[in-house]
């Protein structure tokens, strides 16, 4: 038998070394795979067998030598045993494409990799064009999934476009959304993915040099990374001559600067060439003057991760999983005060409340549901008269939301959404890069007044004048930051007026909110 113990960070915080440490000690050596992103059975323990892989969770060191018994009689009768990994529901119902290696060998292997049609795209890739890259892509209709969503293929063909001796290919791996750790489970599973992508990439628009610049919370994601670059060059993935080719693409990890704001690509930019993480002003767009003020696409993981998937499956296969202009399979994140917390792909088009229901199974704490917050702290809060709404760019749009990099959190009835809604404002005081006045001074001012509404100070006057500064910031802020931050005031102002001291009615403002 085969023993397999996660070594994501997730895992790790829920004690699988111990767990690790307790089979090495009864003779049995795990192999360390990545996750499979079920976090309410984490620490997973899977056992390959002669009936196939099955899963134990969520389990302790203590756990171990029970479980060893009931594998020598009766696997099924643990308390523990959760199946035929494949076959558990949470996992079976999903629509995995960026997801389908996580969790089935060590993510360092590089013969696990290839035995799970790894290095596919790159190898059709390196027999194509760089328009034929490009085109590829934009038939896809990959759109990226760090947060705006805008075309992959159109930012590509922009910088393959550009005349320039030197490109560059950025991953925004600086993950700071509450809620969110898609792209460290990438990472930590599968990194060879999100190295084969950016080479894609690299080959696609003529650039020679990536940098993937990571949060500095991610460590082992550090680690990992850095061990797969060394691997796939020395394998040749990497580096001179890739594969015979005569192509060049080199790879780094660069760490953040441990700040919100450099998740946004200019500013993200500025902290990469040293300097301190300001938003820079467009134009010129990155795609045309990005970094070190040559043609650089910045994409986030999920982005540069599905690229594989598009070349080794064909953009047709691709485009044939989700809805209207949202194709492809969206990573959902679910966090918050939920029954089972974890990763989620599917096809665009799945209800919030299938997911929340569904899966979450609704909340840990056994209380209604009072609110959703799904795109990150800059994210609406949704009500339950909206949970029907299709996860799809466009559908959220219309209700005055965002589905962003997918992160979904779950309150119950026992949230108060005044203090949500001035915590928005809080954040931004924190996290601004104070550039713009809209932004550095909208959000203190923000604070005072939502104070003032809640103390009961001159309400009407008060409801007014915030709804004028949220107008202020959305309208005149240099970037999303400030830009963002009236979409969770405003929809708490909206659906959860109680809170503030009134009614939702007299809170909701004019119609254009």
């Amino acid at each position: 038998m085969t023993f397999y113990i996660p070594q994501d960070t997730t895992a790790l915080a829920l004690g699988a070394d111990a767990v690790a440490a307790a089979l090495q000690a009864a003779g049995n050596e795990p192999v360390r795979n990545g996750s499979r992103g079920l976090f309410w059975l984490e620490p997973l323990l899977e056992v390959e067998t002669d009936q196939g892989r099955i899963g134990f969770g969520p389990v302790s060191a203590e756990d171990i030598p029970s479980i060893l018994d009931a594998l020598s009689d009766d696997a099924s009768a643990h308390p523990l045993y959760q199946g035929e990994i494949a076959a558990i529901p949470y996992l079976a119902s999903q629509q995995r494409l960026t997801y389908a290696r996580s969790g089935e060998g060590d993510p360092l292997c590089l013969d696990n990799y290839r035995r799970l049609d790894g290095f596919t795209g790159l190898k059709n890739a390196l027999a194509l064009s760089g328009q034929q890259i490009v085109d590829q892509v934009k038939e896809s209709g990959l759109r990226g999934r760090g947060g705006a969503a805008f075309p992959a293929g159109i930012k590509w063909q922009t910088v393959h476009g550009c005349d320039a001796a030197q490109k560059y290919i950025v991953c925004n791996a600086d993950e700071g959304d509450s809620g969110t750790f898609a792209d460290r489970l990438v990472m930590e599973s599968d990194p060879y993915q999100l190295i084969e992508g950016m080479t894609i990439a690299g080959l696609a628009v003529g650039a020679t040099q990536g940098y993937i610049y990571l949060r500095s919370e991610y460590p082992k994601a550090h680690q990992l990374l850095n061990a797969a670059i060394e691997k796939a060059t020395v394998a040749n993935f990497l580096g001179d001559n890739i594969q015979g080719s005569g192509k060049r693409f080199d790879l780094e990890v660069r760490l953040g600067a441990g700040a919100y704001i450099c998740g946004e690509e200019t500013s993200l930019l500025e902290s990469l060439e040293g300097k301190r993480g300001m938003v820079r002003a467009k134009p010129p767009l990155p795609a045309i003057e990005g970094l070190f003020g040559k043609p650089t696409v910045v994409n986030n993981v999920l982005t540069l991760a599905a690229i594989s998937t598009i070349l080794a499956q064909g953009a047709a296969a691709y485009q044939n999983f989700g809805m209207g202009r949202s194709r492809g399979t969206l990573a959902i994140q679910l966090a918050g005060n939920i029954k089972r917390g974890g990763l989620i792909e599917l096809a665009f088009g799945v209800t919030l409340r299938q997911v929340v229901e569904d899966y979450g199974q609704g909340t840990f704490s056994g209380r209604p549901i009072r609110a959703i917050q799904v795109g990150g702290p800059l994210g609406a809060f949704l009500p339950e008269s909206q949970w029907d709404t299709p996860m799809d760019y466009e559908a959220f749009a219309a209700i005055k939301a965002m589905i962003g990099h997918g992160g979904v959190v779950v309150f119950d009835d026992t949230a108060d959404m005044a203090a949500q809604a001035r915590f928005a404002m809080e954040f931004c005081v924190a996290e601004s890069c104070g550039k713009c006045t809209p932004c550095r001074i909208g959000s203190v001012r923000g604070v005072e007044v939502i104070d003032r509404i809640v103390a009961g100070e001159n309400r009407d006057d008060n409801l007014i004048l915030l709804h004028e500064l949220c107008d202020t910031m959305e309208m005149g802020s240099l970037c999303a930051m400030g830009g963002m931050t009236p979409f969770p005031v405003r929809s708490a102002l909206t659906h959860f007026g109680q809170d503030f001291g009134t009614s939702s009615q007299d809170l909701s403002g004019s119609g254009d909110h």
